[in-house]
């Protein structure tokens, strides 16, 4: 196999791929997903369970060394426990990225397929805040499923999308969270999608809410690996970490080593991305997928899909062309 199909034009080689198992979800957040009814894809336009297996073992086979399930929240696809167990034969890190209302009843078939590392995406710590942010009363299951994962000595990363005037009040319940227990909290800057009513006015940077930290806590920086979007600090003496993911206003785009397949088996080269590459429709026609993966991957910009501005607060949010955040997985 080519190794090269997956190195761009600005020499970033891609070996970790997203996977979105579908664009449904049981939450309802506003930054996720737009106003309005959803309509969801029909499953005869999803990738099926063994089209899933097989786009992974091709880039498996590429280069690709992580792969990681998105959504929608991925467990609410039926075949769910399938795909896991399939793709764990694969020579990968397996991981993937849920809201955790579900993990209590696939906790056997992560453990069985030795998945080691999970994101929980949650925004609040207080339960009103959660249900204002998700409109489902979950906020127990959800920390109760946090527990079980810390039992089984799983690797648990929070993911808090941070908006101006409602991560403040939540700064330091966040970085108490970290106190006793051995969890990655992230704070995600709001990023831009169809639909989601961002405006620069409600990103709040990391550099700000750091300073907010600081100004309670004794924080240390902490080295961050390669290829990583978060900046990692420690508060002195605590167990767990704290992060940020600067997308906003500090982009990552220089060593960025991923790639993402959506629901509908459409490759994208970047989140911000507006060229999609349609490799179900490739795959199901036996066309050769190796020229449109080379060709998705030349087309790749050098930074933020060529549609943000570095600046963001001159970016043109109605002149974003993309999905929502729903349909593309995170």
């Amino acid at each position: 196999m080519n190794h090269h199909t997956l190195k761009d034009r600005f020499g970033r080689f891609h070996d970790y791929l997203r996977i979105s198992l579908t664009d449904s979800c049981n939450f309802r957040c506003f930054y996720c997903m737009p106003d309005g009814p959803i309509n969801c894809l029909s499953s005869s336009k999803l990738m099926s369970p063994e089209e899933i297996f097989s786009f992974a073992k091709l880039f498996t086979e590429l280069g690709v060394q992580k792969i990681r399930l998105t959504g929608g929240e991925p467990m609410v696809r039926k075949e769910f426990p399938r795909i896991v167990e399939m793709l764990s034969q694969l020579p990968i890190e397996l991981t993937l990225t849920t809201n955790g209302v579900l993990v209590d009843k696939y906790l056997d078939v992560l453990n069985d397929c030795g998945i080691r590392s999970i994101n929980v995406s949650l925004d609040s710590l207080d339960p009103e805040g959660f249900f204002k942010i998700t409109q489902r009363d979950d906020f127990h299951r959800v920390m109760e499923n946090i527990e079980r994962l810390i039992d089984c000595d799983m690797h648990v990363k929070i993911n808090a999308v941070a908006m101006s005037e409602l991560i403040e009040s939540e700064l330091t319940d966040f970085i108490e969270f970290t106190r006793d227990k051995p969890v990655h909290v992230r704070f995600i800057e709001f990023m831009p999608f169809a639909g989601n009513k961002w405006s620069s006015n409600k990103v709040i940077t990391a550099a700000q809410m750091l300073k907010l930290v600081e100004s309670a806590y004794d924080v240390v920086k902490l080295r961050d690996k390669p290829h990583s979007t978060a900046k990692k600090y420690k508060v002195i003496g605590h167990e767990g970490t704290f992060a940020f993911i600067t997308t906003m206003s500090e982009h990552f785009c220089g060593d960025c080593n991923r790639l993402r397949l959506t629901a509908d088996g459409k490759l994208k080269n970047c989140l911000f991305g507006e060229e999609e590459w349609d490799l179900l429709a490739a795959h199901r026609n036996e066309e050769d997928l190796i020229p449109i993966i080379d060709k998705c991957i030349t087309a790749k910009f050098e930074k933020l899909g060529g549609q943000l501005n570095t600046d963001f607060q001159k970016t043109d949010f109605d002149a974003i062309k993309n999905r929502s955040m729903i349909k593309i997985g995170g």
